[in-house]
């Protein structure tokens, strides 16, 4: 099972975030309508793995997605919030924040860089992008809640910003330099004690669609309709979750990494030890359908389920879902006729079966997230097939 939160509580601690439009039928994600525009003063922090490609093809992509979870949980904890809007990409992440955290923001983005680096031997870029030098360009930074379940939700991103971020970090600029040696951010509840959840209906599919060259963002919302409606012909919109949740495992297979997440060098058996005495007893209760106090492990997968983060909007369509083959020959059909009109840059990437990654602040409150993605390349796999097809971010 995995401990730590991620976006927000049920009520928001932030004046701008309470305020917050929130809609509960991922159908309207794509309605600029929803969504309000970030105060002139706060920042964006945005990072990714570099070589994540590489990563996936020597078989980390777990280690690459807890990589980028890392960046939501540093920031969240060293800012001392929880409501802050951010989204997880897979292989990297966004995090809005208010300027005057500033300082707070870099440390720990520079120390999340050098824990990467020494403990998962990856790089991981940063970079912190003022709102208002996106502004100048034209764009804009535009957020609204989705209510996934009575006690979860999660931010969405429109207006472009967040892709001009992106791209700016990747050109070097507004960059982030690594801690020096030894420097370790607060990962506290950093895990992913989920194995892989195998697909039940065909294939799992990570999808990103992002607006064309034609700019008819009309016809954008349109589409992102179209595919949301043809992924609701499976069941439960194609989540890749079952309604019961996913099963316990006595040997989490990203055990290590939480370890190196939340203890230091010489105390990791013990900490590997203690999430194995956990998964065992947590087992062994939901086969006999006990409970541990107040936590009862049956309703703690139903609301993993329920609250997991398997379709977002973050400018553009990114939806990992488990569908048949019927629904993914018509889910790809007509993004290839958007594609070809200009409307839309799609990627899309198939796989057996889909990651969970996860924060959660206690078991016992209902409001904890769950990241889901591909397990094969998910998201990042994705996105190079996009950027092949049409290079535009």
């Amino acid at each position: 099972m995995c401990y730590l939160m991620l976006m927000e509580t049920a009520v928001a601690s932030d004046p701008f975030v309470a305020s917050l439009p929130v809609f509960a039928k991922f159908e309207s994600v794509a309605d600029i309508d929803n969504y309000r525009p970030l105060p002139d003063g706060w920042a964006l922090a945005t990072a990714d793995i570099v070589g994540s490609t590489k990563a996936i093809g020597a078989g980390r992509y777990k280690t690459v997605n807890m990589a980028g979870a890392s960046v939501i949980s540093a920031l969240l904890n060293a800012l001392g919030r929880q409501d802050l809007p951010y989204v997880f990409g897979g292989d990297g992440a966004l995090v809005a924040f208010p300027g005057s955290a500033l300082e707070i923001a870099r440390n720990a983005l520079a120390a999340v860089q050098r824990w990467v680096a020494d403990e998962l031997d990856l790089t991981l870029r940063a970079a912190i992008v003022p709102i208002k030098d996106i502004r100048a360009q034209g764009l804009d930074v535009r957020v609204a809640r989705f209510q996934a379940s009575e006690a979860a939700f999660y931010a969405m991103f429109a207006g472009g910003g967040g892709s001009w971020a992106e791209a700016e970090m990747k050109a070097g600029r507004y960059r982030i330099d690594p801690a020096p040696a030894g420097a370790r951010p607060d990962l506290t509840g950093l895990s992913c004690r989920w194995n892989p959840i195998e697909a039940r209906h065909g294939e799992i599919v990570s999808i990103i669609a992002i607006p064309g060259a034609s700019r008819d963002l009309r016809g954008f919302q349109f589409l992102a309709s179209d595919i949301i409606a043809l992924a609701g012909r499976q069941e439960r919109d194609g989540h890749p979750v079952p309604v019961d949740g996913p099963a316990y495992s006595l040997l989490p297979a990203g055990l290590d990494v939480e370890a190196r997440a939340t203890a230091p060098p010489g105390r990791r058996w013990l900490a590997k030890l203690w999430v194995m005495f956990l998964m065992t007893l947590t087992a062994v209760t939901d086969r006999f359908g006990w409970t541990i106090g107040r936590f009862d492990p049956k309703v703690y997968k139903r609301e993993v389920a329920s609250n997991s983060d398997f379709r977002k909007f973050d400018d553009g369509l990114k939806m990992t879902i488990d569908v048949e083959a019927d629904v993914l020959q018509r889910i790809e059909s007509r993004l290839k006729q958007a594609e070809e009109a200009g409307i839309c840059n799609y990627g899309l990437h198939r796989q057996k079966s889909a990651l969970m990654t996860c924060l959660v602040i206690s078991p016992l409150q209902p409001d904890h997230v769950h990241f889901i993605d591909g397990a094969d390349g998910g998201y990042a796999m994705a996105a190079a097939s996009l950027k092949a097809k049409a290079p535009v971010r």
